[in-house]
């Protein structure tokens, strides 16, 4: 048996390989020299499997498809929303630019298997062809943008249930820290004593604002391009047909999906997905704000702050026995940093758009894609591996609390600004603490020093 079979396009004849469920426009572009060895998004191409079916169903509705082909390229559909397909989608993330290829690659899979269930061989285009049937009433320009937002949402879910997670959990630590005194720092330096729990609470409220920045963005992707076709004029679709597939969509997912403002904004530009790359970008900042500090706070556990206790998960040096690194949140600080890679090359593809066509889908997508799966794996995993386990070192805490410098800050309004530095210098130099120089120093008796020089005084309310 070949391991090949010939099909023709406009272009002529190519070679496809004879298992395989794409066809002819597929083989052209898989041709092309490979750049990145990495494949279309799984979620977008679910999700164009999604968009297909409800497609044909509309179209039996409107008897713009016959029962038996439609009824066919629906179950097909349905498959490739499944991830039963996936594989027979081999096309590189960087194709042209409107993702033609991947939507034809679409259309030929599910004509293939709507064949099949007919009872027709790989490679026939009858009684279902690719382009008269599965592509009916759509064009890339607008079946690719819907597709990449649909996948978009759905990722952004995921992603909005993580951040509640670790919210939660950071809030708790907030409140099982809240009488843990530790050293305030400010530029890396002493400064005035803070609750560990306060701390917590900064980074529970960067979580907090996360989710509502994500939540706000996702409104961005519940506009669908589909209707435009070509450019925006809806040419060569029924008038019902988009008004009908959104409001499917929005039924089989609860969400409120609403065709574009304006079609031909929708096609020419990618601002959406620019707004919603922002949004991740600056949970990428928070969460390698979050990730560095917890470095910090458990730096040691002898030679650094040791103000709190990371879950050990494996030995951190193949040469030093014993050491343990924070391997966690340095994963959260690499994911974090190649988000905003991401959303640098996603910001350049945003007016990437010359006239009337966006030419960055495939790249744009591929990358909010990623950033939004890198952050919901990179948090779940700092929630469930590293921030519940979080053990507060009280004692260290404590110690360096009388230890710091700063605690000459409430000597000020008694003694003057000048004479409290004059402490803190003199404090420094003989290796002692605060209390013990202004005890020392006559300045003020035990009592008076237990009074003035109680860190919890200077912690303000919560």
């Amino acid at each position: 048996m070949s391991e090949t079979r010939q099909e023709r396009d406009s272009m002529g004849t190519i070679a496809v390989p004879a298992s395989a469920y794409w066809g002819a426009q597929t083989a052209r572009a898989l041709a092309q020299a490979p750049i990145s060895g990495r494949r279309m998004p799984e979620a977008l191409i679910r999700a164009l499997g999604r968009v297909k079916a409800v497609a044909a169903e509309v179209n039996l509705e409107l008897e713009l498809l016959d029962s038996q082909r439609g009824e066919a390229i629906v179950t097909a559909a349905r498959e490739v929303a499944a991830g039963r397909w996936s594989e027979h989608f081999p096309l590189d993330i960087f194709q042209t630019g409107s993702g033609t290829s991947t939507n034809m690659n679409a259309n030929e899979v599910i004509a293939n298997r709507a064949n099949e269930l007919l009872g027709q061989p790989l490679g026939t285009r009858d009684p279902v062809h690719p382009n008269d049937h599965v592509n009916r009433g759509q064009s890339s320009n607008d079946v690719i943008p819907t597709a990449i937002h649909i996948a978009v949402r759905g990722e952004i879910e995921r992603l909005h249930a993580t951040l509640g997670g670790l919210h939660g959990s950071l809030l708790a630590k907030s409140e099982a820290f809240a009488d843990v005194l530790k050293p305030g720092r400010t530029h890396l330096q002493d400064a005035v004593p803070i609750a560990l729990g306060q701390e917590f609470e900064g980074y529970a409220t960067q979580i907090l604002h996360a989710r509502r920045r994500l939540r706000a963005a996702a409104a961005e992707v519940e506009e669908l391009a589909l209707g435009g076709t070509a450019l925006g004029t809806g040419l060569g679709t029924h008038p019902e047909f988009a008004a009908r597939v959104i409001a499917r969509l929005s039924r089989e997912a609860g969400i409120a999906y609403r065709p574009a403002e304006s079609r031909f904004e929708a096609l020419a530009a990618r601002d959406a997905l620019v707004a919603v790359m922002g949004a991740l970008n600056t949970i990428a900042v928070s969460a390698m704000k979050i990730a560095h500090d917890l470095r910090f706070l458990s730096s040691g556990p002898r030679a650094g702050l040791a103000e709190i206790t990371l879950p050990a998960l494996q030995p951190g040096s193949s040469i030093m026995p014993g050491k343990v690194n924070p391997v966690v949140p340095e994963i959260v600080v690499q994911a974090a940093a190649q988000v905003m890679g991401h959303h640098t090359a996603v910001t350049v593809g945003g007016p990437s758009g010359p006239l009337d066509l966006n030419i960055m889908m495939p790249m744009m997508a591929a990358n909010v894609l990623d950033s939004l799966q890198l952050l919901e794996r990179s948090l779940h995993f700092l929630d469930e591996r590293c921030v519940r386990g979080i053990e507060a070192n009280r004692e260290a805490c404590e110690r360096l609390v009388a230890w710091s410098l700063a605690m000459a800050t409430p000597l000020a309004p008694k003694l003057g600004y000048d004479r409290a530095a004059e402490i803190a210098k003199q404090a420094l130099e003989r290796g002692q603490t605060v209390r013990e120089v202004v005890i020392g120093e006559g300045l003020l008796t035990e009592a008076e020093a237990d009074a003035l020089l109680d860190p919890r005084k200077l912690l303000g309310s919560r």
